[in-house]
């Protein structure tokens, strides 16, 4: 006991006479070792709240460089660098969904109509040329399939439609949808694969019918509507992750949800200068009331 109190006394001189030296008063020394976290230490605190907050929006499945872009917009002056490395340590990374099976897929199909894209998927205007096609998720009910119809000019999605089997209602409702929400003015351009909905007879007479041109890729060329594939990927990646869903009406629900209160109004595209595809038709709509 009586060491310890030497040492407890020699230490507080110590500090006493260090105040001294600096001209400091031993109260201020006190509370600088109480306050140890440093304003970095703070600032890179401060940032991961944000990150986490802007990764959660955006359920779970944003990577650095969105958020990066999001703590910019929230006048965060930070790199991209640092936002990768407060991820890293704090664990949180995009997330990444299942692969698609390998094998054959569809039968030999026939060629009706050329390919008008060219693998040219810009457009100056809304509405001028959709792209669309089906996917598939794994429920224990069993499959539930996918088709989508996007329009070019934003990436956004202006047309779905769910069913458990694959034929040609699921495509004609997604394009229903399009057509009844965008009432296009001007004749567009339809571009899908070869697959038999999209070679049948009520397919044709429904694209006659409102002045849809179609477009087709070729076989076997995934290039060709990257678009449409590069969205599943999102959609596959971003929302469902490799799980299974109890019932198909689990995996309407998260689709659904993504779609329409996700991706359209919200998700930030590099096609469309970091804005949703939404946001992006809106932009597009003011410089015409300007003009």
């Amino acid at each position: 006991m009586k060491y310890a109190f030497i040492k407890a006394h020699r230490a507080l001189f110590s500090i006493r006479a260090m105040c001294r030296v600096l001209k400091a008063h031993p109260s201020g020394f006190y509370a600088w070792l109480k306050s140890s976290v440093s304003k970095a230490a703070k600032r890179r605190r401060h940032l991961t709240v944000l990150i986490k907050q802007s990764w959660l929006e955006s359920g779970c499945v944003y990577g650095y460089r969105k958020i990066h872009h999001d703590l910019l917009s929230l006048g965060e002056a930070c790199s991209a660098n640092t936002v990768a490395k407060l991820m890293n340590k704090a664990g949180l990374r995009a997330q990444v969904g299942y692969k698609r099976r390998p094998g054959k897929h569809g039968i030999k199909p026939s060629v009706i109509a050329a390919n008008h894209l060219q693998q040219n998927f810009d457009t100056a205007e809304p509405d001028r040329i959709w792209v669309t096609d089906i996917t598939y998720i794994r429920t224990h009910e069993g499959w539930l399939y996918l088709a989508v119809v996007i329009d070019l000019y934003a990436r956004r999605v202006v047309g779905w439609s769910m069913h458990s089997r694959m034929q040609t209602d699921l495509v004609l409702n997604a394009l229903l949808m399009a057509v009844w929400r965008r009432k296009p003015k001007a004749k567009v351009i339809i571009h899908s694969d070869q697959g038999t909905q999209f070679t049948s007879h009520e397919w044709q007479s429904f694209l006659s019918a409102h002045n849809l041109e179609q477009s087709m890729s070729r076989r076997g060329n995934c290039y060709d509507n990257a678009v449409a594939e590069s969205f599943f990927h999102l959609l596959k990646t971003e929302r469902i992750r490799r799980k299974t869903y109890k019932i198909r009406e689990d995996a309407r629900q998260d689709i659904f949800d993504y779609i329409e209160l996700f991706y359209n109004p919200k998700r930030k595209h590099g096609n469309n200068l970091m804005l949703s595809p939404i946001a992006f038709e809106r932009q597009h709509e003011m410089k015409l009331q300007g003009v």
